[in-house]
């Protein structure tokens, strides 16, 4: 029998969203001036301008390109682009887990794109990017947030490709580096790296994309969230602070404080280098743990923020279906219930697994102390004391 652990994680949040709050955060160190204020007016405004500043300055985003604050989080931000984009010409979606799938569904049942290629792989897996032509809009998942597969490069991206491309970047962005000039539209929300709160997406524009929306009408009607146009123009307004919709000012200083935060401990690299470090501790550990595997088994595309990890071996294969399931089940919400670790049970639609977030505002120390808590439980459900 495996002896339980001694130490817990101070801050047991391993959830990939939303994630933990950045270290040393307190809700009595938000700003509250904006709160119950109008959103348009002049403070409002202005928070709403700091925050897409910030955004902008700690992810390097090209000055020609624009920032804007959306509604609906990372799917309000990416259907978005989606609906006034999509259908000027041929395009080609790619999926590996399932938000892409998502995405894979609205351009055939929603917007029913005419000329549409679909592109599929298995979870951890990634499909062959490079065959999708240089002409076509496409819509892919940096980082596969449900399968721990992110793209290895974007070398299958031509710096001067005709169609638009529209990037979900939502768990790679503050974790990952961005390749701006080859991406036109890139969409995240608060609630994923930064650890803030959810609702409120961003929706990053190119020229290049600018001038798809000037020129180009989509042929379904658009929902007032999703119009980003005054007249024949984009409405620059939207990306100076004047959101389409009113925000939560309280989440809004929530997310200006983690931002805030991210640039005093050293920016984007200090971030990077953050998620690095504790993926590496996860990864190495399963390897090391033979009743483990990592979900995406080519290392150049695992993930550095929600690692994913499939249980394999003698005892795991001798189970049913039902009992293969009910393994991280069992073991998250044990730890949960003691207070060791919350959320890191695989996605609903993942194949069974465990998940453990492990982007910036992670803890290093946290994590290495989770990880012989989930041997110990694991070693308690094959005795059957769980």
């Amino acid at each position: 029998m495996t002896d339980q652990p001694a130490l817990k994680p101070q801050r047991p949040f391993f959830s990939s969203g939303p994630t933990a709050k950045p270290p040393g955060w307190d809700a009595s160190k938000l700003q509250t001036e904006s709160l119950g204020r109008s959103h348009r007016s002049k403070l409002g405004k202005a928070r709403l301008k700091h925050a897409i500043d910030l955004t902008r300055e700690l992810l390097g985003v090209p000055d020609d390109y624009l920032v804007g604050i959306m509604p609906g989080s990372d799917t309000g931000a990416l259907e978005c682009a989606m609906w006034t984009m999509l259908g000027a010409g041929p395009a080609t979606v790619a999926a590996w887990e399932s938000f892409g799938n998502v995405w894979i569904q609205d351009a055939v049942k929603q917007l029913k794109l005419a000329d549409l290629t679909t592109l599929t792989a298995d979870y951890g897996e990634i499909p062959d990017l490079s065959q999708i032509p240089q002409d076509h809009d496409v819509v892919f998942t940096w980082n596969g947030t449900t399968s721990g597969a992110r793209i290895a490069d974007t070398d299958w991206l031509a710096p001067d490709r005709k169609g638009i491309t529209i990037n979900d970047a939502t768990s790679a962005v503050f974790a990952q580096e961005m390749d701006w000039p080859k991406l036109d539209a890139t969409t995240f929300s608060w609630q994923k790296i930064m650890g803030s709160e959810a609702q409120h997406g961003m929706l990053i524009l190119s020229p290049k994309a600018v001038a798809r929306i000037e020129s180009y009408d989509p042929a379904w009607p658009l929902p007032k969230l999703f119009r980003l146009k005054k007249g024949d123009k984009l409405n620059r307004a939207i990306f100076e602070g004047a959101t389409i919709n009113t925000p939560s000012m309280l989440a809004v200083e929530d997310y200006i404080w983690s931002l805030e935060w991210a640039k005093s401990i050293g920016g984007l690299s200090a971030m990077i280098a953050r998620a690095d470090t504790n993926a590496a501790i996860v990864k190495n550990w399963i390897e090391a743990t033979p009743w483990l595997r990592n979900m995406a088994s080519d290392p150049a595309q695992q993930t550095n923020t929600g690692v994913c990890m499939l249980f394999q071996g003698d005892w795991y294969e001798s189970l049913s279906d039902e009992g293969k399931a009910n393994v991280p089940k069992t073991i998250a919400a044990k730890l949960e219930e003691l207070h060791v670790g919350y959320d890191f049970n695989g996605y609903r639609d993942a194949p069974p697994s465990l998940r453990i977030w492990c982007g910036g505002s992670v803890e290093a120390e946290d994590i290495r102390r989770l990880l012989p808590w989930i041997e110990w439980a694991f070693a308690e459900l094959q005795a059957g004391n769980l």
